[in-house]
């Protein structure tokens, strides 16, 4: 097995200077005063990164921001040195990292090609042949000899993409600047990078968009605080990061301003999600119990009071409303506090964010007392199953070729 890409035991280490000189003074005034403690920080971006990626693998690199995956892609392009570790590349890169990475602002996007495509080795005949479509996939034709620094941000990263693709690299690294263009040039590139991985290049690919890494990458790599803590298939990668990064990232936010109405005579006091041990959570693995637990207060004596909630996705798509008379669970009066639990044994909804609604109303449903509306929220992480639409139906396949019946 040929490898592209190798780490052993990478490290990389920056200097945060705390306290910088503004003018000439400042630095005249710094140098004659009596050395201080040293202002600056260490920071190391990466530490005994070790992993290999072989020719024609794709790879994405996950993890929060701050892990180490661009400087990971800095170190392939050869940008940055290492502090300390061995690094191979074996082929030539192609690389679209931050913004504007690789151009002049002062030339114009024709002479940017140019530039470009001489630093990776290439002929100016070569690059001659290949300009056209350089310029015709990045849409800029009325614009490629315009100084760059006049560009948009789009415009940028459009030019960027189509150089790196186009330049026939063995390596191609791809990082979260893709995020910056429009919806119809983020699909194109995504079908150029599946062509390319098709055609045996080596892609390294650093994104927040977890569908793309499903759909795009045969392998992914978890960096958290420049350490890979975890790498293998993307699905068990993908799930293992998101739980770490829910359960790190506290609760989600609860509007301070509940959307609430009613009459009042029952009042919610509190809305908990709990996971099967009683405790708190706003994150939930498929088929794990959730139970919405709602303490009320009725101001009065009421009877056979509707306790009920809805659930729905974010995008205001309703997903199911259960309550107390629809299960024949009759509450014959209520006064004072109370609590009223909604157990999901198993819950079956696919990845994503949903809201819960709550509500308390009379028996013939004219009159609410309290409702909370979508207040509640709560993730459902990515599992190994289904992946499309909002529910499992816990379907099961059968299936026998002609004539074997």
């Amino acid at each position: 097995m040929s490898l592209s890409i190798q780490f052993e035991h990478v490290a990389k280490r920056f200097a945060l200077q705390r306290h910088r000189p503004r003018s000439l003074q400042d630095l005249a005034l710094g140098l004659l005063r009596r050395p201080q403690s040293d202002s600056r920080e260490v920071f190391w971006a990466l530490s005994d990164a070790t992993f290999e990626i072989a020719a024609g693998e794709t790879v994405a690199l996950v993890g929060s921001n701050g892990a180490g995956k661009s400087t990971v892609l800095k170190l392939v392009s050869r940008i940055i040195d290492p502090t300390a570790g061995r690094i191979a590349v074996n082929g030539r890169v192609g690389a679209l990292l931050e913004l504007g990475t690789g151009f002049h602002p002062d030339l114009t996007g024709r002479e940017n090609v140019f530039l470009n495509g001489a630093i990776l080795g290439l002929s100016r005949t070569q690059i001659k042949r290949r300009l056209d479509d350089i310029v015709g996939f990045a849409e800029l034709d009325r614009f490629i000899d315009v100084p760059v620094k006049n560009y948009s941000s789009g415009m940028y990263v459009r030019l960027g993409f189509s150089v790196a693709v186009h330049t026939d690299p063995e390596i191609l690294l791809v990082d979260e600047v893709l995020a910056v263009g429009d919806a119809s040039f983020q699909r194109r590139c995504l079908e150029r990078i599946d062509l390319m991985r098709q055609a045996g290049v080596t892609i390294l690919f650093v994104s927040h968009d977890l569908t793309s890494v499903r759909r795009l990458c045969q392998r992914a790599i978890w960096l958290e605080n420049g350490k890979v803590v975890s790498d293998g298939n993307p699905e068990p990668v993908i799930r293992e990061y998101s739980l770490h990064s829910y359960q790190h990232n506290g609760l989600l936010s609860t509007p301070a301003d509940i959307c609430r109405h009613g009459s009042g005579e029952v009042t919610f006091e509190s809305v908990r999600l709990l996971d099967s041990s009683g405790q708190p959570r706003d994150y939930f693995e498929h088929g794990e119990q959730l139970t919405v637990e709602m303490r009320y207060r009725a101001h009065c004596p009421l009877d056979r009071p509707v306790f009920g909630i809805a659930i729905h996705r974010t995008d205001g798509v309703h997903i199911t409303g259960p309550n107390t008379q629809f299960a024949r669970f009759d509450i014959p009066r209520i006064a004072g506090a109370g609590v009223v639990r909604y157990s999901i044994p198993s819950l079956q909804l696919l990845e994503g964010c949903y809201c819960v609604s709550t509500a308390v109303v009379d028996w013939e449903d004219t009159r609410t007392f309290d409702y909370h509306d979508r207040a509640y929220r709560f993730r459902v992480l990515p599992w190994e199953g289904e992946r499309y639409g909002i529910v499992s139906l816990n379907g099961t396949w059968d299936w026998q070729p002609e004539g074997s019946v």
